[in-house]
C-alpha cells in the first residue's frame, strides 16, 4: 500500500510505530555533518552536541529562522548554535542556515550550506537531529531533495517520552505523532514529498 492510501485513523498502535519511528534508526556510523532541523528546545542541542563530542561528525549544521517565533525574534540556528557553545562545542564548527522556515525549506536551504562550506560531493552520510515523531517526515523530507548519494544516521533526541516504546503513554507526545502522520500524507498528496510503499 501506498503512503498515499493510508487512513491515519485506523491504524492500530502497532502499525502506527512501524510507520512512523522504522526507519529513522541510528545506525552508529560517523558522517561528513550532523543536521539539527530547526527548534528551538534543547534535546535536539544535548543531542548534537553528545554526537559532535563522540566524534561522530566534525561539523553541526543548524537550520531555522525565526519565523515562527514573531518579528525582532532570534533565529532558531542562533539560539542553538549559541546553546551548543555552551555545551563545549567550537563555533568554528557550527554552520549555520537563516533561512527555512520548515522543514522542506530546511532541506532545501541547508543544501546550499552544505555545499558552500563542505562540498555535497565530499558528503556520504548526514547524522540527522530532531524530535522522535518528526524524523519520519525528515526522512522524507531528505528523500525527496536531497542528492541520492548521501546517506543518512536518524538520532532523534533522548526525551523521555515520545520514543518508539512509549509514544502512545504520554498524550502530548501521542497528539504529535498522529499530527505528523496526517500532516505527512496531507503532503504527500500535494505532491510536496514522495509517495511510496510503506511496511505495516
Amino acid at each position: 500500500m501506498k503512503l498515499s492510501e493510508l487512513n491515519p485513523d485506523t491504524l492500530s498502535r502497532e502499525e502506527i510505530t512501524t510507520l512512523m519511528f522504522h526507519d529513522t534508526i541510528d545506525d552508529q556510523q560517523t558522517g561528513e555533518c550532523i543536521l539539527v532541523f530547526g527548534a528551538k528546545t534543547i534535546h535536539r542541542v544535548i543531542k548534537a552536541a553528545d554526537l559532535y563530542h563522540d566524534k561522530r561528525a566534525p561539523k553541526i549544521l543548524v537550520s531555522g529562522s525565526a519565523a515562527r517565533w514573531g518579528e525582532n525574534e532570534e533565529p532558531e540556528a542562533i539560539w542553538m548554535r549559541d546553546r551548543l557553545v555552551e555545551l563545549g562545542v567550537p563555533s568554528e564548527d557550527i554552520l549555520l542556515e537563516l533561512e527555512a522556515a520548515n522543514t522542506t525549506e530546511n532541506v532545501l536551504a541547508s543544501l546550499m550550506v552544505l555545499q558552500r562550506s563542505i562540498g555535497l560531493n565530499q558528503i556520504h552520510r548526514l547524522l540527522i537531529v530532531s524530535s522522535p515523531y518528526h524524523m519520519k517526515r525528515c526522512h522524507l523530507t531528505l528523500t525527496t531533495y536531497m542528492p541520492d548519494w548521501i546517506s543518512y544516521s536518524f538520532c532523534s533526541d533522548d526525551r523521555e517520552s515520545g520514543q518508539r516504546n512509549n509514544w502512545w503513554k504520554d498524550e502530548r507526545e501521542k497528539a504529535r505523532v498522529m499530527k505528523e502522520l496526517h500532516s505527512i500524507q496531507r503532503y504527500v498528496k500535494d505532491g510536496i514529498l514522495k509517495d511510496g510503499d510503506v511496511r505495516r
